[in-house]
């Protein structure tokens, strides 16, 4: 099964003609995520091969306008494209208690409709994840505005771990964590489920099975019974699993909150976390609740990455070639991290790359 990233932008504070605003695609066979939606996303699928009408779900990281405000037009566009007919494909949206106000009001007060449903669910966010003066407690008022229907809730953390458990179905689990910004921001991981392993044809020959409905049912984990009534197990004919794949897509932050965030990112095929500025600037990135190179390739040694992808740059930092007067080129930030990873690969983020995130092998 095919799994990619695609960054649709890749700045902080602002789309510029060099970066978009953030917005991340996630794509397996028959799913399409959207990661933040920046202001100018729905332009940034025009100029991709991507089409926005095939997002499924939409996971919103913290409530800064650089990662919501496209946010609006977007489901706008997307209802425009299916036409005036209302369709049956549904996108859920998460995000930071707030953000389904921020939608509700701003679709009530532009007369918009749209012709696809949704449901909105809120990740509660704790006091400990930005400044005392800067905490706003939303789920206070949240639905005052604009009353939630039954089916949308909201989604507190596990107070074993304090990881969220966002979604689970037959492919993949999703789970959210806090991070440390200026206003509460979270984490999310994607975690593909393990897959049965191959069928071992000489083992079903010499058990007298014949090719057909049997293979299937063993292949998805049933046992089946023979007509002499032997019954064969799936672990008698299969070979070893194939381990599922893990994504890490981190939000603005200085850092992790959760305790149980190092585990849940353990031994991620790709880690994507924000650099805003480089190490020189690591006073002013803390205080301003970002990360450095330095900062990003420490999380991603604490949990064995595979791959780090450095992302949210601030828009002085240029792609080489692009640099002028006034501008630092974007390399230094590679090689800052470079500096400080054990073994893993970092890749500089820039609009419109993909990353393929291969099949791991059984150990």
């Amino acid at each position: 099964m095919s799994m990619d990233v695609t960054f649709l932008g890749t700045g902080s504070a602002y789309p510029s003609p060099c970066r978009g605003a953030s917005a991340i695609v996630f794509r397996t066979e028959g799913e399409c995520w959207l990661f933040d939606c920046g202001e100018g996303t729905q332009t940034q699928f025009m100029k991709s091969a991507l089409k926005a009408g095939k997002i499924t779900k939409i996971f919103i990281t913290h409530l800064h306008g650089d990662h919501m405000f496209g946010l609006p037009g977007f489901l706008c566009t997307v209802s425009l494209q299916y036409g005036s007919k209302p369709t049956k494909q549904h996108v859920d949206i998460y995000g930071p208690v707030g953000l389904r106000n921020f939608i509700r009001m701003s679709l009530e007060v532009s007369h918009s409709q749209l012709v696809f449903p949704y449901t909105i669910y809120e990740l509660l966010p704790s006091e400990d994840q930005s400044p005392a003066e800067e905490f706003k407690d939303f789920s206070k008022y949240s639905g005052d505005c604009c009353p939630s229907p039954p089916e949308e809730q909201i989604i507190y953390a596990d107070p074993t771990d304090g990881t969220y458990c966002v979604l689970e179905n037959k492919q993949f689990m999703v789970k959210a964590f806090k991070l440390y910004h200026r206003i509460p921001s979270f984490g999310f991981v994607i975690t593909e489920k393990d897959r049965p392993g191959k069928l071992n044809i000489s083992k079903l020959q010499e058990l007298g099975i014949p090719p057909g409905p049997l293979y299937g049912k063993l292949k998805f984990g049933f046992a089946v019974t023979l007509e002499n009534g032997q019954t064969i197990s799936p672990s008698d004919v299969l070979g070893d699993p194939v381990p599922g794949r893990k994504v890490c897509i981190l939000g603005d932050c200085s850092g992790v909150v959760a305790s149980g965030t190092a585990t849940l990112c353990q031994g991620a095929d790709l880690l994507v976390h924000e650099a805003t500025l480089d190490d020189t600037q690591m006073e002013k990135a803390r205080d301003h609740g970002h990360s450095t190179p330095k900062m990003a390739a420490e999380f991603a040694n604490l949990c064995r990455a595979k791959r780090l992808v450095l992302t949210h740059f601030s828009q002085r930092y240029k792609p080489p070639g692009l640099v002028s007067e006034g501008d630092e080129d974007v390399t230094v930030l590679k090689t800052q991290a470079e500096s400080i990873l054990t073994d893993q690969s970092v890749t500089l983020a820039e609009d419109f790359l993909t990353i393929n995130i291969p099949l791991t092998k059984p150990s």
